[in-house]
């Protein structure tokens, strides 16, 4: 969700050194506040909900034969990083998951912890805590079924120890669900200069194109870490909707989902949803021209 690791460290499980850039804290200090205006400077991400919470939900239903009707993610320990208000965090809990929600910026945490108290479920269901991911290693190894790095990746300084650090807290055969930018021209034209500087979409600073993850690279780096990558779906926001959608192209936005090898050095074998299913499970999104 937009708030920010930078990984500094040269060690990758030292916590002797902070691992989030304090230019990246401040930045995002100044809009904590305003995570739950949807008409706001998240409206983009309000309305990912549309497209990334189904993709999450329908993925992990096709891997368990357990349902429960009502709360589907019932039992499934989730953590989201870099939750920042808890947008994605709330509808997994809704779905029934434990979902647990860490950020380094301390005024994101508050207000997530401000807005899920509006909901004795939610309440129950979530707990947040400011911290970055690997300070979190040491005391939550293979601990959570899945987690959600949602327009995360771009913001960390080293990629791999990102990846290290979620491979050290999922259980084996978990599920690792990424969103983010592609490193393309078009990234640059569409995702910076109109997105930031002419329309206004996010705030002005938010992403650099350096940081941006090409899914090659991405791929690359899930598969040395013990990852199996199952998908990898385009994404497109339409500004004059106001929604996404998914498209065959990944040159903009996409998603990943991988599974973490089991004990024996292979993932599991699953029946993930292919791209054309997740595209008719979340039709509902709206369409983009």
């Amino acid at each position: 969700q937009l708030s920010l690791f930078r990984f500094t460290v040269k060690r990758p499980f030292s916590t002797s050194h902070s691992s989030v850039d304090s230019k990246e804290v401040k930045k995002f200090q100044l809009l904590a506040h305003k995570w739950w205006d949807e008409e706001g400077e998240y409206a983009a991400l309000h309305s990912m909900n549309d497209i990334r919470v189904p993709f999450i939900r329908d993925t992990l239903l096709s891997m368990s034969g357990n349902y429960h009707l009502g709360n589907p993610l019932s039992g499934i320990k989730i953590l989201d990083v870099g939750c920042g208000g808890g947008l994605l965090s709330e509808p997994l809990g809704r779905l029934g998951a434990s979902v647990t929600g860490i950020d380094p910026v301390e005024d994101n945490i508050r207000t997530a912890d401000q807005h899920k108290s509006f909901d004795p479920v939610l309440a129950e269901r979530i707990q947040y805590k400011s911290s970055s991911l690997e300070e979190i290693v040491e005391e939550s190894m293979e601990t959570f079924d899945v987690i959600v790095a949602s327009e995360v990746v771009e913001h960390v300084a080293d990629l791999e120890t990102f990846i290290k650090c979620c491979s050290q807290v999922l259980k084996p055969e978990g599920s690792l669900f990424i969103t983010t930018i592609n490193k393309t021209q078009l990234s640059y034209v569409l995702g910076i200069v109109v997105a930031e500087k002419i329309m206004g979409i996010v705030p002005e600073g938010t992403h650099e194109w350096e940081k941006f993850v090409p899914p090659e690279e991405l791929e690359r780096v899930l598969e040395s870490n013990g990852f199996s990558v199952k998908t990898v779906n385009g994404m497109l926001y339409n500004p004059l909707l106001g929604s996404w959608g998914w498209m065959e192209s990944t040159s903009l936005n996409y998603a990943v989902h991988a599974v973490k090898c089991g004990a024996w050095g292979q993932s599991h074998p699953t029946d993930a949803p292919s791209e054309t299913d997740v595209q008719q499970h979340s039709a509902t999104a709206g369409t983009v021209p």
